[in-house]
């Protein structure tokens, strides 16, 4: 999976956009997806001893393509998080989220977890 994402938070709610990828995997009938999402944040107002819980939800388009299954539509995401303080502006975010696809899609609903490197602006 690949992806990035950008936002700005205003206290205790933030907002972000997020774009992601995923390859399918046909051998285990695993699509590719790729998914363009806002989302709203609500997160503390700072940090508790390096730890920033936030929890988020949203909407946008996905894409799904396996085979000669293809689906383009609507999804919603749910999920939460925590911004853990690394050193000075960088921190590793920890992410985990639940996604309600079109009733089209092969695997709904689909969940994602991932790690990835943040910077506090």
């Amino acid at each position: 999976m690949k992806g990035v994402a950008a936002g700005i938070g205003l206290l205790v709610i933030g907002f972000e956009f997020e774009y992601a990828s995923t390859n399918d995997d046909p051998s285990s009938g695993s699509p590719s997806l790729k998914t363009g999402m806002g989302n709203v944040l609500l997160q503390t107002p700072g940090p508790i001893f390096g730890f920033e819980p936030y929890f988020t939800t949203g909407g946008g388009v996905y894409h799904e393509a396996l085979g000669t299954h293809e689906d383009t539509n609507f999804g919603a995401n749910i999920g939460g998080g925590v911004k853990v303080t690394l050193v000075g502006p960088l921190r590793m975010r920890i992410d985990y989220r639940v996604f309600k696809l079109g009733s089209d899609a092969l695997y709904s609903p689909t969940h994602r977890f991932y790690v990835g490197l943040n910077l506090k602006l």
